[in-house]
């Protein structure tokens, strides 16, 4: 009968312990899919950021193409 007892303690003790074991690995799962989440909103906006500003990109290829003008003929340049 005490060994009965003992071992229903141990088996209690036991069942608390697993019990905190998954409550501790539910709050990290919680938190590693909470870090996920957000990080992949993150990239999401990045790349719509960077598809936006490629495409504000190819605009200014333009100006690059234009021939190249030497500004040192003004007046503020000695160039007597």
């Amino acid at each position: 009968m005490i060994q009965l007892m003992s071992l229903n303690k141990c088996q209690y003790i036991l069942l608390i312990e697993q019990k905190s074991i998954v409550t501790a690995l539910s709050i990290s799962v919680v938190f590693f899919l909470i870090l996920l989440i957000l990080g992949l909103r993150k990239s999401y906006k990045l790349r719509q950021e960077n598809e936006e500003l490629s495409k504000a990109g190819s605009l200014d290829v333009d100006e690059e193409k234009k021939a190249y003008r030497d500004f040192t003929e003004s007046h503020m340049y000695d160039n007597n």
